[in-house]
């Protein structure tokens, strides 16, 4: 393969890094373009990944290894690419250019802006964190704590907030939440062994293999109690403890309950800035803003521009698994095409 071959991933969380270091071992040259200071996406974030609590740095620490033939730039925005001379012409957001081959997209995802959700009170009440804020708390080594410092005697765990509902026009599930919850309750009672969890949730959709062992694991061994509801309200009481009505849909009944915390499980949404690449493109998007496929069957990969494709979450709500298999499989496709007549 020629060497001279450019590839531009537009992304440097664990889609783009898994797929650049396919690529490199391909004889490619690679150029990464990360909006952020620092490689790893959303990982950065997490603590430790279902379903083995295994810490998140142990993917990250991987790489983290300087490879020849990968350029990374960071703190750079990509605004538009252009198809160009059988190339892309890649513009960043202060107007320099850059040429590739092939482009990937690993554009990720961005969480849900839980203050949409303004019943239940997030930005409003101190007392009411989202999961993005508790893996940031138990990654610190820190102890939940509520805002006067106390330890919380009670916490509930709110499913679905900002996926499955019309009213914030995100009617699809993000996948992850039901587990992430889950594994958050298990992790509060390791944290505070006295402290009551309760999850709510509409149905539980546990997709991977174990994560259904883990949800009995909650249940026997770490005392969760997992209630089948819709919360409606979250209200704020005099001494900073939250009361939340909800309905019990199993039994057909509103339910009220004092708690000292909620966390919200927020949904996976597509980047905001997914439609400016789409501009000069024949990139399209699905109904959900994330990137449409060529194919979702014989080529998730593949977009819907000739010689760019995808990788990660900016398809869908993806697990890191599923997103570093996918990377994998987005690298050969992008090889397969730099190969092929397609290309010439």
């Amino acid at each position: 393969m020629n060497i001279k071959k450019q590839v531009a991933i537009i992304g440097g969380g664990i889609a783009g890094l898994e797929a650049a270091s396919v690529l490199i071992k391909q004889g490619l040259s690679v150029t990464i373009f990360e909006k952020q200071n620092r490689e790893g996406g959303m990982l950065n974030h997490w603590s430790k990944l279902f379903p083995d609590f295994a810490s998140s740095n142990q993917i990250l620490d991987q790489y983290k290894v300087k490879r020849n033939n990968l350029n990374v730039f960071y703190n750079t925005q990509i605004s538009s690419i252009k198809p160009k001379d059988n190339k892309f012409e890649i513009s960043d957001n202060c107007n320099l250019k850059f040429y590739a081959d092939s482009v990937l997209l690993s554009t990720g995802y961005k969480v849900f802006d839980a203050t949409l959700k303004e019943e239940y009170g997030y930005g409003l009440f101190y007392n009411v964190i989202t999961s993005v804020d508790f893996e940031r708390i138990h990654k610190s080594g820190e102890l939940l704590k509520t805002a006067s410092g106390k330890q919380p005697k009670r916490v509930a765990i709110i499913h679905c907030v900002g996926s499955r509902d019309a009213k914030v026009g995100n009617t699809y599930c993000s996948k992850v939440c039901c587990i992430t919850g889950v594994k958050q309750a298990i992790e509060i009672n390791k944290m505070l062994p006295d402290c009551e969890v309760f999850n709510f949730y509409m149905d539980l959709r546990l997709y991977g293999s174990k994560y259904d062992a883990l949800y009995l694991e909650a249940q026997k061994r770490h005392k969760i109690q997992f209630i089948r509801g819709r919360l409606s309200e979250v209200s704020e009481k005099e001494d900073m403890s939250l009361q939340i009505k909800a309905e019990d849909t199993l039994q057909g009944r509103p339910l009220r309950m004092n708690v000292d915390m909620v966390i919200l499980l927020v949904g996976m949404e597509a980047d905001e800035l997914n439609p400016d690449l789409c501009k000069q493109t024949n990139l399209q998007l699905d109904e959900n803003r994330f990137f449409k496929s060529k194919n979702m069957q014989t080529s998730r990969c593949g977009s819907t521009q000739i010689g760019v494709f995808l990788s990660g979450c900016c398809i869908c709500p993806m697990t890191v698994n599923e997103t570093l298999d996918n990377a994998r499989s987005a690298a050969f496709e992008v090889v397969n095409y730099l190969n092929s007549d397609a290309h010439e």
